[in-house]
């Protein structure tokens, strides 16, 4: 018995010279609590609150007369080099559901650039430079190895709208990603794919406005497909729309950085002949398929 008590007594004897020893290897330090980096108080939202402000850019917007400028770069975007392209100027036509054109200028003649068109999965491109009229569908996998004729209208619409959820249930999923160094809501779009459920996009939310400031889509392996972030939101005749938009497509290889220099929501001006694209005489086609 009493060599058990002795036993008993040399473990505790131990154990408290463990713990004193230990606490003299711990070491100490602040952490900023989130919402000080900003300097102001973080805001809190539920997932409805989120998904109602998406709600309230995408709704009222049923077409939009864009002017843009154009700022290109190809290469390796995670990690490479990159090739940056002069500064252009262009105009952006939009109709829901699907139709958008995007017509690029060319600052040296001061005509045509480029000029794109796509409805539903069908797209055209006419160059006139080059005498040539593109036609495809908007998933032909775009692998030219001149990076910037993977540049398709669906990148644009993929892009300039951040829509709502669709059908029903809705497959949505908020993440709260606040540290010390950040303050993000994300709210993830799930679809499910036969028995699995798979990532459609992400909408990022800054915990300082519940400004939307980010907009990540992905393929059905879940690599990204278009990364697009969104910054300096402006009132453009009582639409929201950001001012200027990053739009990266690390599979095609190119970056598109546009700053909107002018913007009219639900113009008249967006007629059914903005959404014609003809053929130029004597132009050469290529199918993509």
């Amino acid at each position: 018995m009493e060599c058990l008590r002795a036993r008993r007594d040399l473990a505790v004897i131990v154990a408290v010279a463990a713990l004193a020893c230990s606490s003299c290897l711990v070491r100490r330090r602040t952490v900023a609590p989130p919402g000080k980096v900003a300097n102001k108080p973080l805001l809190t939202a539920t997932k409805e609150d989120l998904l109602q402000r998406i709600r309230s850019v995408s709704d009222p917007v049923h077409s939009f007369a864009m002017k843009v400028d154009m700022a290109p770069s190809i290469g390796n975007l995670y990690g490479g080099t990159i090739t940056d392209y002069p500064t252009i100027s262009g105009y952006i036509f939009y109709r829901k559901p699907d139709e958008i054109r995007v017509i690029g200028l060319d600052p040296v003649v001061h005509g045509t650039a480029f000029d794109m068109l796509s409805k539903g999965n069908a797209f055209r491109v006419s160059i006139p430079s080059r005498n040539q009229f593109v036609e495809g569908l908007n998933d032909t996998p775009a692998n030219s190895p001149n990076k910037l004729e993977n540049l398709r209208p669906v990148a644009f619409l993929t892009s300039l709208l951040i829509n709502p959820p669709t059908g029903s249930p809705d497959m949505t999923i908020l993440e709260d990603d606040t540290n010390e160094t950040k303050a993000i809501y994300i709210v993830l779009f799930l679809a499910r794919d036969g028995e699995r459920l798979r990532l459609l996009r992400n909408v990022y939310f800054d915990r300082y406005t519940l400004q939307i400031t980010r907009q990540k889509t992905f393929d059905a392996a879940g690599y990204i497909v278009s990364d697009t972030s969104y910054e300096n939101w402006k009132n453009y005749g009582g639409f929201p729309f950001p001012a200027s938009i990053d739009i990266l497509r690390p599979q095609d290889g190119y970056e598109l950085v546009l700053n909107v220099t002018d913007l009219r929501v639900n113009s008249p001006d967006v007629t059914d002949q903005k959404f014609i694209l003809v053929k130029p005489p004597n132009a050469q086609i290529k199918v993509l398929k």
